[in-house]
């Protein structure tokens, strides 16, 4: 009998495995045939994805200050509309569907978190702003990860674990497949999606459960700012699954050192001080609440121990870029060469001389938009065009890594640091005030949306990797997503201020910007900064460096709200037990292959769900039961609920068999 070399969820065993040497990923299809990818049906179901997510991902991200990951949904819908269709050979062109449409997550990401704060601020915004600064920062995200394509998503297979890219990568694996794999992932999808939808849309019981819930936690967090909370989404203790104990369990120590330690200090040391201390406090710290604390005292720390790990990672990556510069360099002396041999289908990419053409022309292009519509000075432009291409080229590799290891991107962290460092720079040459905050912040928009792409786009490759696309064609069809995306999100954008405004009662929340506006508004006018904690943060990530703990997943635990991290540690548990339970390793991946495939129902089913409440609330049905939501009593129904989402993962789990 032939051994079979798959996994349950159809894909090869070593998919999720460090290759030994001479050992190569054969991917779902044959690298030597060619596959339907690129045809008027996937690209235009892409068109369609694109611009029905960005405009639900905009609205979301506005309302409540979550852009929710769009690849998995729309995963789910090419699975379910391919299907439904009877189409054949809908695994490539299912791919190229998800690449295109999942640009409008990462461009509603980059465009929301810096453009709302011109509106803000009183200052001049328009649909032409948005538009372009969202599709030039999204092609140049695009364009830079391209030479670091083969290291993250080749060389370092096995190595990291992608979590969002496995789990679309499971569904659209599938949804081919069929059988009992899809009805594992149909039965937990909807089970994760009903669950969070019924806490999201209902506040049938809290989302966020904390130690307030009982006398003494309250206690404690009166009197010494010491507080636990966990977010009970199905859909973050699925990632923490895919993460994995290893990286789950480096993120959770960063945010206890955040909560658990700073946090209490800052409030030590501060409780008896007369007057507010720092430069955004208006409140004394002994006044303040654990989560006041953190935002104004701790958060900054996790700003800059990200920035350092950025800084060390692209160190670190010095050899990675000049290897990617040296393959650029060969491949552009020797493309006529006929000793270059023509890469394998799934390793080829858009020619690098091509792809740096374009990256003089996307430069050539910012730097008209900036001294056309932005600054009207060709020195200040020249700057921010400097400014935007180090700081997008530097933190391509740190955006993407942090993609692969935990799924989400600490952009706004990134961003922060971008909007200091610009307006630093603006101000030394003589830019400042209302023209020098609308610079800084079109600059800092062009950088966000970028990294935000390159985190988004690293996730596409890699599913593309698994299962075997063209790398070339998904990175050429991107562009077509990156504008579709940037057009829909400037809109939506437009109408959102018409409708509710950005500030005031009833207004859109829009907190990633009021957080830029609180930023940038000090450092244009020369007040204090606090250097302090970010150097604080710096020196932690050089200690974790030395002690060989990874600085950036440890510092995006400091930075990321303690209830996000903590679910992801038990989610990494939960993957730890169910893949160390039997001695048979067959078992084994058994086990852990249906908890993927669990997990990424869960994802699945959170966000599809989180895609239909952001629809119905912009309708206009509102069920939220706001009181009962956040008692006490909802909690500990929250708390329950929690524990038997945990069983139920480890009982449907541990069910798996050798053969399954």
């Amino acid at each position: 009998m032939e051994q079979d070399n798959t996994t349950t969820t159809g894909l090869p065993d070593n998919a999720y495995k460090e290759l030994p040497p001479g050992e190569e990923y054969r991917p779902v299809l044959d690298p030597a045939a060619e596959h339907p990818e690129v045809t008027p049906w996937s690209v235009g179901w892409g068109i369609f994805m694109a611009i029905l997510f960005s405009a639900a991902a905009a609205y979301s991200g506005l309302k409540i200050g979550q852009v929710f990951e769009a690849a998995i949904p729309i995963a789910i819908l090419a699975v379910g509309i391919s299907a439904s269709a009877r189409k054949k050979g809908a695994l490539g062109q299912n791919v190229i569907i998800q690449s295109i449409g999942a640009s409008s997550g990462v461009i509603v990401a980059g465009a929301i978190f810096t453009i709302p704060a011109l509106y803000i601020l009183d200052l001049p915004a328009d649909f032409f702003k948005v538009f372009v600064s969202s599709a030039l920062g999204g092609f140049l995200g695009i364009l830079f990860l391209i030479p670091f394509r083969k290291y993250f998503v080749k060389d370092m297979h096995g190595k990291l674990p992608f979590p969002e890219a496995t789990a679309t990568t499971e569904i659209l694996i599938a949804g081919e497949k069929g059988g009992k794999q899809a009805q594992v992932l149909v039965i937990s999808g909807l089970i994760g999606g009903f669950f969070d939808f019924a806490f999201s849309a209902f506040g049938a019981w809290s989302e966020v459960i904390s130690t307030r819930m009982v006398d003494a936690g309250q206690i404690l967090a009166d009197k010494v700012k010491l507080v636990f909370k966990v977010n009970v989404s199905s859909m973050v203790f699925g990632l923490g699954y895919i993460i994995g104990l290893k990286y789950s369990a480096v993120i959770a120590a960063g945010s206890l050192l955040s909560w658990f330690i700073l946090v209490p200090l800052v409030y030590e040391i501060g409780k008896g001080l007369p007057a507010p201390l720092g430069v955004a406090a208006t409140k004394l710290i002994g006044s303040m609440s654990a989560e006041e604390i953190f935002r104004f005292y701790v958060r900054p720390i996790g700003i800059g121990s990200i920035a350092m790990a950025g800084i060390i990672g692209v160190l670190r990556s010095s050899k990675i870029i000049a290897g990617a510069f040296g393959l650029a360099f060969h491949e552009i002396v020797h493309r006529n060469s006929s000793k270059a041999a023509a890469p394998v289908r799934t390793q080829a990419d858009i020619p690098m001389l091509f792809t740096l053409m374009l990256i003089i022309l996307a430069a050539f292009l910012i730097f008209v938009f900036l001294f056309g519509a932005v600054v009207f000075n060709a020195l200040h432009a020249l700057v921010g065009l400097a400014i935007v291409l180090i700081i997008a080229f530097l933190f391509t590799t740190v955006a993407a890594n942090a993609t692969a290891i935990v799924g989400s991107n600490p952009i706004s962290g990134m961003t922060l640091m971008t909007l200091i460092l610009s307006s630093l720079i603006l101000t030394r040459i003589g830019l400042t005030g209302s023209e020098g905050i609308v610079s800084a912040l079109i600059i800092g928009g062009i950088v966000c949306t970028a990294l935000s792409m390159a985190g988004g786009f690293v996730t596409d490759l890699k599913i593309g990797y698994w299962i075997g696309s063209t790398p070339k064609k998904q990175e050429s069809w991107k562009f077509l997503g990156t504008l579709i995306s940037a057009a829909t999100v400037g809109g939506v954008i437009l109408i959102l201020n018409q409708t509710f405004g950005f500030k005031g009662e009833h207004a859109m929340v829009a907190p990633q910007a009021n957080a830029m506006a609180a930023v940038i508004q000090p450092l244009m006018s020369n007040a204090p900064t606090p250097w302090i904690l970010y150097a604080l943060g710096a020196l932690v990530a050089i200690v974790l460096v030395m002690m060989d703990v990874p600085p950036l997943a440890f510092a995006l635990g400091m930075y990321i709200p303690q209830e996000l991290n903590t679910p992801l540690f038990f989610g990494g548990l939960v993957a730890w037990w169910v893949s160390s339970r039997a001695k048979n390793d067959r078992i084994r991946n058994a086990r852990f292959s249906r908890g993927t495939l669990i997990a990424s129902g869960f994802i699945a089913g959170g966000s599809i769900f989180g895609v239909l409440n952001a629809f119905l609330r912009f309708g206009g049905f509102n069920w939220y039961a706001a009181e009962w939501a956040e008692s006490f009593g909802g909690q500990w129904v929250g708390l329950l609920m929690f524990v038997l989402l945990i069983g139920y993962t480890l009982w449907d789990t541990m069910r798996a068999k050798e053969g399954d």
